[in-house]
């Protein structure tokens, strides 16, 4: 039994486009890529893509344009690189506080060891001071603290008077730190 020639082109043409659309792409049957060549560019693009967006945020960082995805939470971990380490020795920050409480605090900012008050009179005094106190370091050490005191009318205090102040701070520091290990 012989089939019609046309009914026989039109099985085939049938059993090539079905076989063609079960696994082959239908371009690579008109000489195009095939699938897998096609993921495997599309992946390359995707590949260069992400390596062209990695170098641009690694030059951001470089530059100093945009931080490395460091957090505020990062401050308080330990690391070697003293931009973002937060360290102030606590004892002379709490007896500087303690040994200057009768002047208004303006600003206190612990990230950088600042301390600012405002004018206030020692008790028993007749004299008016303000205080800008420095906590550079870690360390219980005299040159940890920074210490600079001034009357009202802007004029420096004497050296004497600065360092009593300095050396009473010094002192209340190592005295919360020995109650400190005494507990």
């Amino acid at each position: 039994m012989s089939l019609h020639p046309f009914l026989r082109a039109a099985m085939f043409g049938a059993a090539v486009f079905s076989l063609t659309a079960c696994g082959g792409s239908m371009g690579r049957m008109f000489g195009g890529p095939s699938d897998v060549e096609l993921v495997r560019a599309a992946a390359q693009r995707n590949n260069d893509a992400e390596y062209e967006m990695r170098a641009q945020q690694d030059d951001l960082v470089r530059t100093g344009v945009r931080d490395n995805g460091s957090s505020f939470w990062d401050l308080f971990n330990k690391s070697d690189d003293p931009n973002t380490k937060v360290e102030v020795n606590k004892y002379i920050w709490n007896a500087s506080l303690d040994i200057l409480s009768f002047l208004p605090v303006e600003t206190v900012d612990p990230f950088t060891g600042v301390i600012v008050t405002g004018y206030g009179v020692p008790p028993g005094g007749g004299q008016a001071y303000r205080a800008t106190i420095y906590v550079q370091d870690p360390a219980l050490d005299a040159r940890s603290l920074k210490l600079s005191l001034q009357t009202r009318g802007g004029a420096s205090v004497s050296r004497d008077t600065q360092r009593a102040v300095e050396d009473a701070i010094l002192t209340r520091a190592r005295q919360l730190r020995i109650r400190d290990s005494k507990l």
